[in-house]
């Protein structure tokens, strides 16, 4: 049988809230509505389903010494994933709550992250994270981590791919100083012009070619329920997702897109892969197989840019 490609995931796993108002939303008055909690963070999300795509994972982010913290402990177990992971009992789990109105557009969203920005960096020293990194077949990071401990990552896994998300435009730029060492980052068209300065609506041609002169040798850019983009040095093209890739569906992208690369498949294959992978994300938390092949079925090939 063969060895399943091992994955060293390193960045967030935390809380996230979703309040939608129902009816018409007042300010600064209390507004009826619903709460939905469960466990996420962009490089939690994608390793899971790189998981479900055969990887092997293990995951080093920190939480607090709280309830959430034992959520989060065992969404992890529950995901096969090996948890390195360090808890700082006198902190609080991070989380992310963002409130929507009726219609599901953002009225506001509260990150609490500053445990990542004070912790993270000096985990990455840890001889048992060196070690992981010694045995994985790449790494997998997002850009909760601040930049110190990005450039950090990188250099010890000097010969191992690196693939890295990039969770928001905030956050994009801490990936500018390690972009050309990445082996693929994953990013939204905003992340993209916060990384390039290119306007969210620049034509497709446009943002890879930013994106290279950024120092990136290889990238995904998903854009809601418009085109996916991907490139490499064998060329960039497009796939036009069958249905809207939200901000937890390209964290299963991203996972499923990694999963199929080391396999040993080209991009352009592989982000099939990612994008029916996305399409299931939205539908259901799991999937067999033949869900999957299903769910390919209806994604199309990619297309060569103009």
């Amino acid at each position: 049988m063969m060895k399943s490609p091992t994955v060293l995931a390193v960045g967030g796993a935390y809380i996230e809230r979703r309040g939608q108002v129902l009816g018409a939303f007042v300010p600064a008055a209390s507004n009826p509505g619903t709460m939905r909690e469960a466990v996420g963070g962009a490089v939690f999300n994608a390793l899971r389903c790189a998981v479900r795509r055969g990887v092997s994972g293990s995951l080093l982010s920190v939480r607090g010494g709280d309830v959430p913290a034992d959520t989060v402990s065992r969404a992890v177990a529950a995901a096969g994933i090996a948890d390195l992971s360090v808890v700082f009992l006198d902190r609080t789990t991070p989380s992310n709550t963002t409130i929507i109105d009726g219609d599901g557009a953002l009225i506001v969203g509260l990150a609490d992250m500053a445990l990542y920005d004070l912790a993270l960096a000096k985990q990455i020293r840890r001889a048992k994270v060196r070690e992981a990194i010694s045995t994985a077949d790449a790494v997998l990071c997002d850009a909760n981590l601040p930049s110190a401990a990005l450039e950090r990552l990188v250099a010890l896994a000097a010969g191992k791919p690196v693939f890295a998300l990039a969770v928001s435009p905030s956050k994009a730029a801490r990936l500018t100083l390690v972009l050309e060492f990445l082996a693929m980052a994953f990013m939204n068209r905003h992340d993209a012009g916060a990384l390039t300065g290119a306007d969210v609506d620049a034509d497709e041609r446009g943002i890879v070619d930013g994106l290279r002169r950024a120092g990136l040798q290889s990238g995904v850019v998903t854009a809601g329920d418009g085109p996916v983009l991907g490139f490499d040095a064998a060329g960039a093209f497009s796939i036009l997702p069958p249905k809207k890739v939200t901000n937890c569906a390209a964290d299963a992208l991203a996972g499923a897109t990694v999963a199929a690369l080391l396999r040993g498949l080209t991009l352009r294959t592989a982000l099939r892969d990612g994008v029916a992978a996305a399409q299931l994300a939205v539908e259901s938390a799991t999937f067999t197989s033949a869900i999957f092949a299903e769910a390919l079925a209806f994604v199309p090939e990619a297309r060569d840019l103009a």
